[in-house]
């Protein structure tokens, strides 16, 4: 079970000295921070070895999907940066996320499904003929069974996952809004939502990033959750 706050920030800034001042002002309520591949291609390892050092657990989303050996090699040097979790595409299939579940000393695997930015039209221009809840639990399973540690879906699908996968198997969940709406997210859901649906975490970046004062947009969260600020 999670032992962590639900919340993941995702440090969706432009530049490192931003990423540490966020990091640092949100510390004593957020446990998990997110790093994707526009700040990590810019900074690389100084910028996850300066965060660690900060006290954050770090989410390294560069959602991997590359041959089973490359992808293997590329969790274990996340390893080496001391991230708490990883991302892989589920789609790079069983062989894939079997090899990488064996890396040396890795970090926690969540395998990703179908993106929070596609829906059902999407899916079949790329030639699934599933339903989009179906190629979810479809993916998961697979997950599971090659040995990660969880997924990421949206919210719709957490609950579905639970049931197929169990308590103990993760489902992170993007996407997040404190108002359930759309931009470039077609699939999006509120925290009370997520926390509903089982989600063990879920990620919120420019409702938190662009606020005005970003520990007060976390406590308005938890706030939504009923907790006492």
């Amino acid at each position: 079970m999670n032992s962590l706050q639900p919340l993941i920030v995702a440090l969706d800034v432009e530049t490192d000295l931003e990423a540490k001042a966020l990091t640092k002002h949100l510390i004593p309520k957020v446990d998990v921070f997110k790093v994707g591949p526009v700040l990590f291609l810019k900074y690389g390892g100084d910028l996850l070895r300066d965060l660690n050092k900060l006290g954050a657990k770090i989410f390294l989303d560069m959602k991997f999907h590359d041959i089973p050996s490359v992808v293997q090699k590329a969790i274990e040097r996340a390893a080496e940066w001391n991230v708490y979790s990883a991302t892989i595409h589920t789609a790079g299939g069983l062989e894939m996320m079997r090899q990488a579940a064996a890396a040396r000393k890795r970090p926690k695997l969540w395998g990703v499904t179908v993106l929070t930015s596609l829906d059902q039209k999407d899916l079949k221009e790329l030639g699934i003929e599933r339903g989009l809840e179906e190629q979810v639990q479809h993916l998961a399973r697979n997950a599971q069974v090659a040995g990660l540690d969880g997924i990421i879906a949206s919210v719709r699908e957490s609950g579905l996952v639970k049931q197929l996968c169990g308590k103990e198997f993760q489902v992170v969940t993007p996407g997040i809004r404190l108002v359930a709406g759309g931009d470039d997210q077609k699939r999006t859901q509120t925290p009370l939502d997520a926390v509903n649906a089982g989600a063990d975490f879920f990620v919120m970046g420019r409702p938190i990033v662009e606020a005005k004062d970003p520990l007060a947009a976390v406590r308005e969260v938890y706030a939504s959750l009923g907790e006492k600020p």
